[in-house]
């Protein structure tokens, strides 16, 4: 069965998708620990990241650097954070958060009912800063 990333990527469940390209995609996070939170999804679904080929790791993290680029223009924060965790859904999956403090890393804290309209348009200004 595809995962859920799968599952968005191929167009049968919505996502605010920000980048794709044929190793990976980025997305918004629908549970965002702060504001402009990322997912950098491989297209191959690989369960756990040290499993993944050098060559897509590799890439994982070249996009995940231009999300945190982007996110640093638009999203008013302190650092961009990055985790890797994978309890989640067994599809590897890189979250690229702003962060205000660590508490912006902690799931306890995610914002589980965010505004659909806030989601689509933190999404539209992140596009515009990686044009």
């Amino acid at each position: 069965m595809a995962s859920i990333f799968t599952r968005i990527i191929q167009g049968e469940i919505p996502g605010r998708i920000l980048h794709e390209d044929d190793v990976c995609f980025a997305m918004l996070d629908i549970r965002p620990l702060h504001p402009g939170h990322t997912l950098v999804i491989p297209k191959a679904e690989v369960d756990h990241w040290i499993d993944l080929d050098e060559a897509t790791a590799t890439h994982l993290m070249s996009v995940a650097k231009k999300i945190g680029t982007a996110q640093k223009a638009v999203v008013d924060c302190e650092r961009i954070g990055m985790m890797i965790a994978g309890f989640e859904v067994p599809h590897t999956h890189v979250h690229v958060v702003p962060l205000a403090s660590m508490a912006n890393l902690d799931f306890a804290n995610a914002d589980t009912k965010p505004l659909a309209d806030a989601l689509d348009a933190m999404a539209d200004q992140l596009r515009a800063a990686l044009a």
